[in-house]
């Protein structure tokens, strides 16, 4: 039995009301539900939450599924809010020790004071951005990926914790072009293939 903690980073703000990822989040908790070897815990970020069970959350789960649009390039406000409080109570207390140095040789073992070891994550990300924008030489991101531009501090930021990243899985051009079925179809399918 595994335990998976999924956490919808998506909110509203302005033109975005986070239908997709709140799909996505719903469809991901319907999935492993059905699933006998799996145990669910959730959270949706733009609900009240308490930073000491949010804490817990993570250090009960085995695998954390982080579900994010994009906004300018990040992760929407409130979701880095969430996170900076959380992992923030969580100092000492079964998210980090410290960042890992020592006094005596503080230009060593940064990043190496996670508490998180053993535990991995899987995260998605939703664009308005087409897939050839990362892809195509001359477009926007310079053939710079999704995890090597804009969300290579969020990894970095779980493998300070001590997680290992288990799969990302990216969504793209959601706003003018989305085709919803096709998209938590092949979703499904890579449900299938990670969580098996």
């Amino acid at each position: 039995m595994k335990n998976i903690f999924i956490i919808n980073g998506s909110h509203p703000f302005a033109h975005s009301g986070g239908k997709f990822n709140k799909t996505l989040y719903h469809t991901t908790i319907d999935y492993l539900e059905s699933l006998d070897n799996y145990k669910v815990k959730s959270t949706f970020v733009g609900d009240p939450y308490e930073a000491k069970e949010e804490v817990e959350k993570f250090k009960w789960a085995d695998i954390i599924i982080y579900h994010t649009p994009v906004w300018w390039f990040q992760i929407p406000f409130g979701f880095k809010e969430y996170l900076d409080v959380v992992f923030t109570e969580g100092h000492q207390n079964g998210i980090y020790r410290s960042d890992g140095r020592s006094r005596s040789n503080p230009n060593i073992n940064y990043g190496t004071g996670g508490l998180m070891h053993g535990k991995k994550y899987i995260l998605t990300t939703s664009w308005n951005a087409p897939k050839a924008a990362f892809t195509m030489e001359g477009e926007f991101f310079d053939q710079t990926s999704v995890d090597e531009g804009a969300m290579f501090g969020f990894h970095k930021m779980n493998k300070f914790t001590g997680m290992e990243l288990l799969a990302t899985y990216h969504f793209h051009d959601m706003e003018k072009n989305a085709d919803v079925p096709l998209e938590l179809k092949n979703y499904d399918t890579f449900l299938k293939s990670v969580l098996s």
